[in-house]
């Protein structure tokens, strides 16, 4: 079923057998719309697959309605205006019918029996969030993916606000592996009853400032060993292009977190060591078009904001003159 935006059913049926809403946030994943799709169809607790189509100028939309073939657990929501993830994801929630919502990126995958084993631990979680399973696009069907977290298998654990947030730092020369690029299964009556959605001013971390949230909230957050979700590592991804007014927005958000009540002075630390690792990239941003201008006071401004800032940008300063070295090194031996 393909509909506009402002045209979603309120009443729209789901599966009386399934569980589990699937929603999709897509733009211009033509090629692997029906690779996601498909592997949410075949999960027999998914009751429907909700792609909510960005404003793609391909046929994300077309392909991905031609995988229901008249079930109607394929629903196709189809924006005018590009919003971003977080207003398509939210315009899914909308959608959303049954107890439980899944997240999958339009280039990603599950792999099969993936919602069976999360749901072996929902009756005391909100969220419960695998290790990611991680594969090089030009790797699949040549290599297993691997885990983010750990290769090693790991008991089950109760996150909580503090440790979430912290899990989020980036760490210069550290492969990212925070825990806010998880694509958990929520529980659908938890994000109802707080009002909880995704920041719409946000296009990078997104999915960090909602379960931050939540977890500021009271959700029992549970994080398990990788049970099938597979994310796909592709060479120009949106994630991996972030403009200076996104980090901004992202590091804005940490104000936002700090304004819930009940937080414990060791939660606010972690905010405001998030804050200043988000504000170092930032300012990372903010050196490199002070060196395009040749401004040398722009320059030296940012290493001023903090000691945090400040040992960031010397690393990646060291970083970029090694790079360089080894480059013109390269070049002398040809």
């Amino acid at each position: 079923m393909t509909i506009e935006a402002d045209e979603f059913p309120k009443s729209a049926n789901a599966r009386s057998d399934g569980m589990v809403d699937v929603i999709i946030a897509a733009w211009n994943r033509a090629d692997t719309i029906e690779r996601a799709v498909l592997s949410a169809l075949a999960e027999p607790e998914v009751a429907r697959v909700i792609v909510v189509d960005d404003a793609s100028t391909d046929d994300t939309a077309g392909r991905a309605a031609s995988m229901d073939c008249g079930a109607e657990r394929v629903i196709v929501i189809r924006q005018n205006v590009n919003t971003g993830p977080a207003a398509a994801r939210n315009k899914a929630l909308e959608a959303a019918k049954s107890p439980w919502v899944a997240i999958l990126d339009g280039d990603d995958y599950f792999e099969p029996g993936r919602i069976a084993r999360l749901l072996a631990y929902a009756s005391e979680q909100d969220f419960i969030a695998d290790d990611l399973l991680q594969i090089p696009e030009g790797d699949i069907g040549n290599e297993k993916p691997k885990p983010m977290l750990s290769e090693r298998p790991f008991e089950p654990w109760r996150c909580d606000f503090e440790t979430f947030v912290l899990g989020n730092v980036s760490r210069p020369g550290r492969n990212r592996k925070e825990l806010g690029f998880f694509k958990p299964l929520i529980r659908r009556s938890f994000i109802e009853e707080h009002g909880l959605r995704y920041e719409e001013d946000l296009r990078l971390g997104e999915d960090y400032a909602l379960y931050a949230k939540a977890l500021a909230l009271g959700a029992r957050f549970l994080i398990t060993p990788a049970l099938g979700y597979v994310s796909v590592l592709r060479a120009g991804s949106l994630s991996g292009r972030h403009s200076k007014q996104d980090l901004e927005r992202l590091r804005e958000s940490d104000r936002r977190l700090e304004d819930l009540p009940n937080l414990s002075a060791a939660e606010r630390r972690a905010l405001s060591k998030h804050y200043r690792s988000v504000d170092a990239r930032v300012q990372w941003l903010e050196v490199i078009e002070a060196v395009k201008q040749r401004n040398p006071k722009r320059f030296v401004t940012p290493f001023f904001r903090s000691s945090d800032v400040s040992r960031f940008l010397a690393a990646r300063l060291t970083e970029q003159a090694r790079i360089r070295l080894l480059k013109r090194a390269k070049e002398s031996f040809r």
